[in-house]
């Protein structure tokens, strides 16, 4: 109903036109035409701004082909190139960002290259510089184990300007440091040297400029050194010495912070060299012009002296961390040429980089032992291993066939016979494992093989040297060795005895033991022997030839060396001062006994009662001659209780003045001038004073004696009794007068 309302309007409409309904259908036609008409053109116009839209779109990108893969070298050559731009750029390359680098050391893999070289050497400096800025006391035990897992032998120069920078920034941690290069010294003392010899350069150039900072800091981490024994104290003396020879206020200042730091070392180990420097200090605060201030720092020094150094060890405990004998002590003079290698801090190409860096991975296993992992499980690993050597210890058997010893022994003998030089024997005898209390056999095989020799030859001396230099231990060992041997001389042959001299006397003019061993030489008619005194005339001529008669002779002069020598050169009785004259004239030494010629001039002459009358000790004397021939040599049989020689010598010489003179003189011109091969009635080695001539002195006239009574199987020493030094006479009266 609806829809027909809706349609028939149109139809009305056209009804009441007077159209008929074919006619509207062709107007509906136009209709529809003309409406299609006016939308094509705005089809057209809309297509068109759509075809406009599309012109500003950007055409597709053509495919181009893909670049051929890089080769392996044409990758090293880019990375090489990278890397030289980043060390030409104007900012000098010093500093390359850390993900740059992992880049490029990822990207340049040729060992054989410069670029890795240096890219690992900029790797080895801030290693070495990161671990010496984090090293404390709580950590120092952590860090040396890094430490020694760098390349310290290529990178000696890093390691010594890094800890020398650090510790000059922060001086209350010198102890740290020097504890540190106390560590790496025991197993490259190369490192150790270096860094003394740097210091020592550092000082030098401070004190010349009067540089305070400079000289503060190395003067502290010399103390340091030297308290470990990486240095010797003689350069503390030196030191001291040099700063108190033109004082001024902070040298003064200087050398006292010095001596509060060495000062307790250096009385232990060398008390004439404080004893000196405290007789300097002492003398500058009373007669130089210094400040109040310093002069007070003297005297609180000394109040640091008397209460015995109780704030200032030597070594803290908790850094006392190497034993006595595993360290290497380095003899560098203050004022002696010394290169301090400067261009080990800078980076040098190496043909032969993979070789040295196997060298040093097989030196970092030995030191660090092979498969050790420094991890926070280290002490439950020496916890284990702890238990594991009780229970070895538990089950530990003894051996008494000294097998252990005999192979010692036979490992230091190969050893070096198979060496070729003396630096390289001292190398491998190092790393011979001595047991615990075994380290005096090392001294001993080492003269032994040398008294083997069918010639002394240099190449053990220098051995026992560097031996003996090393450290303070060994020579304390060559001291002993040298007392063992004097006490037991009689025992070898000539060959070897003077092997053994020679030996000896290398090692005392090196200065490598000390002069105070000759303090067991006692040179008198009793306690020496024949071959004792051979030993002692080829100690001094071998020493005189090496060091020259006149540094011998001023060694010999020494005050502080005075005690040591009172058994060669005595003082308490006449008869052994001129026992000591003839042996060192007879040996060519006579320049020596100046001082003991002197002596005895000036010293007074004993006194003795008075003789009984001659006539009567004649007779006595006689008839003591024909009774002790008849009892001691007619029949040996009845000879068991005789009176011993001596004893009739001694009795005579208490009844007869003209005996005593006789017995002392004659017997001592015969045992000192037979000495050596020398003969009766020849010339030997003239003195200050004169030649000394042996001559033969008969009775005086009417005064004829009995012959000497000798026995028959000495019939050849008859005349030797009877023989008397020229010298010894001149100094004494005549035959009937007391010896006074």
């Amino acid at each position: 109903m609806a829809s027909a309302d809706v349609e028939s309007p149109r139809p009305e409409r056209r009804e009441r036109d007077g159209a008929s309904p074919e006619m509207g259908r062709a107007e509906d036609r136009r209709r529809h035409q003309r409406d299609e008409e006016r939308q094509r053109p705005r089809d057209r116009d809309r297509e068109r701004d759509r075809g406009h839209t599309d012109r500003y779109r950007p055409a597709p990108k053509e495919k181009r082909p893909s670049p051929p893969p890089k080769t392996e070298e044409e990758k090293q050559a880019i990375a090489k190139a990278e890397y030289e731009k980043l060390l030409s750029m104007r900012s000098g390359g010093t500093y390359i960002p850390p993900a740059r680098l992992r880049a490029l050391q990822a990207q340049i893999t040729d060992k054989s290259s410069k670029e890795y070289q240096r890219l690992m050497w900029e790797a080895l400096k801030k290693s070495i510089n990161g671990l010496i800025n984090k090293v404390n006391y709580s950590n120092i035990k952590h860090i040396v184990p890094e430490l020694f897992g760098e390349n310290l032998i290529k990178g000696r120069g890093l390691f010594c300007r890094s800890m020398m920078k650090a510790q000059a920034a922060s001086l209350p941690f010198t102890p740290v440091f020097a504890a540190m290069a106390a560590i790496v010294n025991t197993k490259l003392p190369a490192v150790g040297e270096l860094l003394v010899k740097r210091l020592i350069m550092s000082f030098r150039k401070g004190f010349k400029r009067s540089d305070k900072a400079v000289c503060v800091s190395s003067t502290t981490f010399l103390a340091h050194l030297i308290n470990h024994q990486v240095a010797h104290e003689r350069l503390a003396g030196q030191m001291l010495l040099l700063l108190l020879h033109k004082p001024t206020d902070d040298s003064v200042e200087i050398a006292v912070n010095f001596m509060r730091e060495v000062g307790q070392h250096l009385q232990d180990m060398q008390p004439a060299i404080a004893l000196a420097v405290w007789d300097q200090l002492r003398n500058v605060l009373h007669e130089a012009d210094i400040d109040k201030r310093v002069q007070y720092m003297i005297e609180v020094l000394f109040q640091v002296r008397k209460d015995n150094f109780k704030d200032n060890p030597p070594i803290k405990e908790e850094l006392d961390l190497v034993e006595e004998e595993d360290q290497i002590t380095h003899m560098v003079d203050l004022d002696g040429e010394i290169d301090a290698q400067d261009g080990l801090n800078i980076f040098k190409y190496d043909p032969e980089w993979e070789k040295s860096q196997e060298a040093y991975q097989k030196l970092k296993a030995e030191i660090l032992g092979e498969g050790s992992d420094y991890d926070d499980d280290d002490d439950q690993d020496e916890s284990s291993e702890e238990e594991e050597d009780e229970e070895e210890k538990a089950m530990e058997i003894k051996d008494q066939s000294n097998t252990d010893l005999v192979n010692l022994r036979r490992v230091i003998y190969l050893t070096v016979m198979s060496s070729i030089d003396p630096e390289e024997a001292v190398h491998k005898l190092l790393r011979v494992n001595l047991p615990a209390g075994q380290e005096p056999e090392l001294p001993s095989m080492i003269v032994e093989i040398c008294s083997q020799e069918k010639t002394f030859s240099k190449f053990h001396g220098l051995i026992g040297e560097r031996f003996a230099k090393l450290n303070r231990l060994w020579t304390g060992l060559f001291e002993d060795s040298f007392a063992d041997y004097y006490s037991k001389i009689h025992r070898y042959e000539t060959n070897r005895l003077r092997n053994i001299a020679r030996f000896f006397a290398h090692l005392l003019a090196t200065d490598a033991i000390g002069w105070h061993v000759l303090s067991v030489i006692h040179l008198n008619e009793e306690e020496t022997t024949s071959s004792s005194r051979i030993f002692i005339k080829i100690l001094f001529q071998d020493i005189s030839e090496e060091m020259g008669m006149a540094k011998l002779k001023a060694r010999m002069k020494d005050e502080i060396l005075q005690p040591s020598f009172l058994g060669l050169f005595p003082r308490d009785n006449a008869r052994n001062i001129r026992f000591s004259i003839n042996y060192f004239t007879s040996i060519g030494m006579g320049a020596l006994t100046e001082d003991s010629r002197e002596y005895l001039q000036n010293m007074p002459k004993p006194t003795l009662p008075a003789p009984a009358a001659a006539d009567d000790s004649d007779s006595e004397s006689v008839s003591s001659y024909s009774s002790y021939t008849g009892s001691s040599y007619s029949s040996r049989s009845r000879s068991r209780s005789r009176t011993p020689r001596r004893a009739i010598d001694r009795k005579h010489s208490e009844s007869s003045p003209e005996w005593l003179e006789r017995s002392q003189y004659e017997r001592h011109a015969a045992s000192s001038c037979r000495e050596e091969g020398q003969l009766f009635g020849q010339q030997v080695a003239p003195t200050s004073t004169g030649p000394l001539r042996v001559v033969l002195r008969q009775p005086p006239a009417g005064k004829r004696r009995a012959p000497w009574p000798e026995p028959p199987e000495r019939a050849s020493r008859y005349k030797a009794r009877q023989l008397v030094c020229q010298q010894c006479t001149a100094q004494t009266r005549p035959l009937r007068q007391p010896v006074t």
